[in-house]
């Protein structure tokens, strides 16, 4: 699995683990996230994560 990381808070997107809260399950992956999803800890856009 993945794991993705906000270039503006360091929040990491992990898709194991999804984010169960925002219903985003397990296993979704980076490229399934709506193109409007945000960071859930700062606001950042998708275009400030970077793949660790």
């Amino acid at each position: 699995m993945e794991k993705w990381k906000c270039s503006l808070c360091g929040y990491i997107f992990d898709t194991a683990v999804g984010i169960q809260e925002d219903g985003i399950v397990p296993e979704t992956s980076f490229e399934q996230l709506p193109s409007d999803w945000t960071c859930p800890l700062c606001g950042a856009p998708k275009s400030a994560f970077d793949r660790e």
